[in-house]
């Protein structure tokens, strides 16, 4: 298949129906049900530049930001096919109850619009979720109490600071160093 090739309906179906599920799954927590869809489980998050790379590893961010936000779930806009991918456009919502890395709990929910590619392999195995959303609209929304013209925020926005300088450490290599693809000159 060629990246003008678009799979028939009945596949399109099979992976749609996959995503939905991986979706569903995702929200009430079914972590073994949500690997499932993978043979080996991959997430890249662009704007963090960060990488989870097999089960361990995707366990453990699954952990991490369920920690952080225990009532994560998701709102569906629009789900879209392409040769070799579902693109999902949705809303993800939760509540900040626990530490982001280590930004601490601030109590205060966020609705961020984010799009996930689930990519398919040439023999229908989902091999990557990657995910783009805009960051600073989710800190804006978790922080946006904090304020320097109020003193009884300073504390949260020193922890904060330092949460963010604990969250840039070194970028995934993997999604740094791209290459275009040879056939686009067609």
């Amino acid at each position: 298949m060629n990246r003008f090739d678009i799979p028939g309906a009945d596949v399109l179906r099979a992976r749609q129906r996959l995503v939905l599920d991986h979706f569903r799954d995702e929200v009430v927590q079914k972590w073994d049900d949500v690997l499932s869809t993978f043979p080996h489980p991959h997430y890249e998050i662009v704007p963090t530049l960060t990488v989870h790379d097999g089960d361990t590893a995707v366990r453990g961010y699954y952990h991490d930001t369920r920690v952080a936000f225990p009532d994560q779930h998701h709102e569906i806009i629009e789900l879209r096919h392409s040769a070799d991918a579902v693109i999902v456009e949705f809303w993800l919502l939760g509540t900040h109850r626990g530490p982001l890395g280590g930004i601490p709990a601030t109590g205060r929910p966020f609705r961020v619009r984010m799009t996930g590619y689930f990519i398919f392999d040439e023999h229908e195995n989902l091999v990557t979720e990657r995910v783009y959303f805009d960051s600073l609209t989710m800190l804006k929304q978790l922080l946006g109490h904090v304020s320097i013209k109020r003193p009884g925020t300073w504390l949260t926005a020193v922890r904060a600071l330092r949460g963010l300088a604990s969250l840039s450490g070194e970028p995934d290599r993997r999604l740094l160093e791209t290459t275009a693809p040879a056939d686009l000159s067609d």
